[in-house]
């Protein structure tokens, strides 16, 4: 064969492209291969056939892929990050590591590659190493807000440490930023609350929330309009199952954040006929991508079952790609499904839901203390505008628990954490599986943790924060006054 011209390769790269772009997974990927075979070790090349492994949920192959780009161009940046984000999907925290101190080798100086190194280093457990990489970043960069949060959301500190004192003295300094503050002040509640100063924790806490309101308001009559319209879409429609195949089985786990969906869900992933995929976050955006238009969401009623059907495959698609399972069943605890139950329960024969229940206080406590992504939970930032947010969240489970009887789990995290044995078997048994003893012992599981609880969820089910309120009773009135008088329960 003679060898191919740049502008052959060229067209022909374009023209897989167009393939991969336009859904054609399969035919990109031959033609890719050809390209390959007819001239190897080209990144650009190897880094596609890595992207359509990782949508089939072959994290191995595309790892493989990727390490040939990177034989190629090692200084490649978008390679290296793809590689860790590979890398992590397989657990191999060896090859993760590696690949980010080749990152930051690129660039000694960038904060980002290595706050990112530490946090993943807290994710896997190595708190200590986490620990000595912050605090020499810290001692660097000071200024650095969301180095304090991030380091502090692994470990305690003292009064006297010198992360502490460099906390104190960062504070009242002008030249800090308005998001550096927030983070900062974010840390200082965390340390407050670890050394026991209960007393300064609100202090932080709305110094820092009011920032990220600031930056992010919330609009409650928006919220409202734009759950009612979801609910409205699904209204005299038969939520019945379609007559479908699907390869994967979901188990929608959802709760409020900070409600203990974390915990519910680890138990389920532990099973062995289980793969945990965490906040999935793509049940609601299919929705919309699917069934939207600019007068809204098209009404489930007016959806043809093909259409439904489709709906569901994509989701296994992307299910598959990020969490690897080609079948069985699999975890998602992404928070706002229960906005169209409707949807999901019609199009995914088999699909399970679980709902998980809080003391409203306690949420609160913990939503408020929190840093959420700016702009992804801007109710956060107000305690009033959580109770609203809890409230409704109450109004549309029960609103679906109407429409679809039986079909709901539901759990208290309270009742879990007292008394795991019971709570976890009827739990295991609604996700329609049989009980394993393994699944109480979730945390004994290998691999990264995304979670805010980066410790609890290493440790077996505690009870230690349960009726946290108790210590912010007073600092929780606007809570109060917004809650009224409905029941905790």
């Amino acid at each position: 064969m003679l060898p191919l011209s740049a502008d052959q390769i060229k067209s022909r790269y374009s023209a897989a492209l167009n393939l991969l772009n336009s859904g054609r997974a399969d035919q990109a990927r031959r033609a890719f291969e050809q390209l390959n075979a007819a001239r190897p070790g080209l990144a650009e090349v190897l880094f596609q056939l890595s992207r359509i492994a990782h949508l089939g949920g072959d994290q191995a192959r595309r790892a493989a892929y990727l390490d040939q780009a990177l034989h190629s161009k090692p200084g490649e940046a978008t390679l290296i990050q793809a590689a860790i984000s590979a890398r992590t999907a397989l657990s191999d925290s060896d090859a993760v590591l590696a690949l980010y101190d080749r990152l930051i080798a690129l660039d000694p100086g960038a904060i980002a590659p290595q706050a990112d190194k530490g946090s993943y280093l807290q994710r896997i457990g190595r708190f200590d190493e986490a620990e000595n990489l912050f605090r020499r970043l810290i001692k660097k960069h000071p200024e650095q807000g969301s180095l304090y949060r991030v380091f502090l959301g692994g470990t305690k500190i003292g009064a006297r440490d010198p992360v502490m004192r460099s906390m104190t003295k960062m504070l009242p300094d002008r030249r800090l930023t308005d998001r550096n503050r927030m983070h900062l002040s974010y840390a200082l509640a965390k340390a407050a609350e670890d050394q026991g100063a209960t007393d300064k924790v609100f202090g932080h806490l709305d110094r820092a929330n009011a920032i990220q309101r600031r930056l992010a308001p919330f609009d409650r009559a928006a919220r409202r309009a734009e759950t009612d319209a979801f609910l409205a879409a699904q209204e005299a429609a038969s939520l019945a199952p379609i007559e479908a195949a699907m390869p994967l089985r979901p188990v929608f786990v959802t709760g409020m954040p900070r409600s203990g969906t974390t915990l519910v869900e680890q138990i389920i992933a532990a099973h062995s006929g289980v793969t945990g995929g965490g906040e999935l976050a793509h049940a609601l955006n299919l929705v919309v991508q699917a069934f939207g238009s600019a007068s809204g969401i098209t009404p489930l009623r007016d959806i043809p079952d093909a259409r439904l059907g489709q709906f569901a495959q994509d989701y296994a698609v992307l299910a598959r790609r990020d969490t690897g399972a080609a079948d069985g069943v699999v975890t998602d605890k992404s928070i706002q499904s229960y906005l169209i139950y409707g949807y999901l329960h019609r199009a995914m024969p088999g699909a399970r839901f679980v709902v998980v229940h809080r003391d409203p206080r306690d949420i609160a406590v913990s939503v408020y203390k929190n840093y959420f992504k700016i702009g992804t939970h801007a109710y956060a930032n107000d305690l009033s505008d959580i109770a609203f947010m809890i409230k409704e969240f109450r109004r549309v489970i029960e609103h679906w628990k109407a429409r679809l009887p039986g079909v709901i789990h539901e759990i208290r995290y309270e009742d879990l954490v007292a008394d795991p044995p019971p709570q976890a078997r009827a739990l295991i048994a609604a996700a329609g599986l049989d009980w394993e003893e393994g699944c109480l012992e979730f945390h004994k599981a290998q691999g990264s943790v995304k979670t805010l609880s980066l410790h609890q969820v290493r440790q077996p089910i505690y009870r230690g924060s349960a009726q946290v309120w108790r210590k912010y009773e007073t600092e929780l009135a606007p809570f109060y006054a917004a809650w009224g008088d409905d029941p905790w329960d």
